[in-house]
């Protein structure tokens, strides 16, 4: 995390080189009314891609798109509803999304929930871990057939440094009967993320589709929105933004990256920070038996139909 800072103080990041248009091509961005996930369809109506971005607030979604537009005339872009903390609206977003299209040549799993209070899913999962592993297990699952339709898809997973701290109870994946730890709790949810990622692209070897997941880097978002906060926090944080957290179009960077540069063509499962794959990864981070474990009971969990078992 120190490391991280640095580099941002400094403008030590690296950005996307690759020149690669999307034209003819079908990108699906989850929770991009806001931040980098704004920022990244953004980025991707400029190549030249259809964006679909699913929001759980469709007023803000239908902002957003406004506000790409306005930057972009020739944006082809549309809003689709979906709140990833309910099952139900995922499965119904994946619904709309295969009546109006053939294929998904990309999809980017950006949405996700920080530091909540100890909150539930209409489902009853733990938010966190329920709209940021669960919700985006079960839309990938659903969007594999439409996927696997495309010349060469890629699935791209937002996960965050955090994982680092993470572990995988999968006795106890809500988080029940404890103290809960807001920030603990993301932590696990993404370390779930890149277990996902890890596991899909061994599940899907002999197919068309790659898997990345990534580290964003330390953004300036609303992500301290469920934190309580006195005006002198507020003060000190509003310093921290300033000069060691990075604006949206930096901190797209990697997803981009991911999603987009052609050294990845031919990798699959990996994790990537600042625009270089990671392979020093915490022993939790490539704990195959324990990913294979997490797949077995988020298809549990989510009520997994059999013809999308992979």
């Amino acid at each position: 995390m120190v490391y991280e800072l640095i580099t941002n103080f400094f403008g030590w990041r690296r950005v996307v080189k690759s020149g690669r248009k999307l034209s003819g091509q079908v990108v699906v961005v989850t929770g991009a009314n806001t931040g980098i996930g704004k920022e990244t369809a953004f980025q991707l109506t400029l190549r030249e891609a259809k964006v679909y971005i699913g929001c759980r607030d469709v007023k803000k979604g239908e902002n957003a798109v406004k506000e790409i537009q306005a930057f972009n005339p020739k944006a082809d872009i549309k809003l689709l509803k979906l709140d990833l903390s309910s099952l139900q609206s995922v499965r119904h977003f994946a619904k709309e999304l295969s009546q109006l299209e053939s294929k998904v040549d990309i999809l980017i799993n950006n949405a996700g929930v920080y530091g909540c209070p100890e909150w539930q899913t209409e489902d009853g999962f733990e938010m966190q871990m329920g709209t940021n592993h669960l919700g985006h297990f079960l839309l990938t699952l659903h969007l594999i057939p439409l996927l696997k339709k495309s010349s060469a898809a890629r699935v791209v997973t937002v996960s965050s440094c955090m994982h680092l701290m993470g572990e995988i109870n999968i006795d106890n994946i809500n988080l029940r009967n404890g103290i809960y730890d807001p920030v603990k709790a993301y932590n696990h949810s993404k370390l779930a993320n890149i277990l996902f990622s890890r596991e899909l692209a061994k599940r899907l070897i002999k197919t068309n589709i790659n898997t990345y997941s990534l580290h964003p880097g330390v953004i300036q978002t609303d992500i301290q929105r469920y934190s309580k906060t006195d005006s002198k926090s507020k003060t000190d944080l509003g310093i921290f933004e300033k000069y060691f957290m990075l604006k949206p179009c930096l901190g797209s960077q990697t997803t981009l990256y991911c999603t987009l540069d052609e050294s990845l063509d031919n990798e699959s499962g990996f994790y990537y920070d600042n625009c270089r794959r990671v392979d020093n990864m915490v022993f939790e981070a490539r704990d195959d038996s324990m990913a294979s474990k997490l797949w077995d009971l988020s298809s549990d969990l989510v009520k997994l139909e059999d013809h999308l078992k992979i």
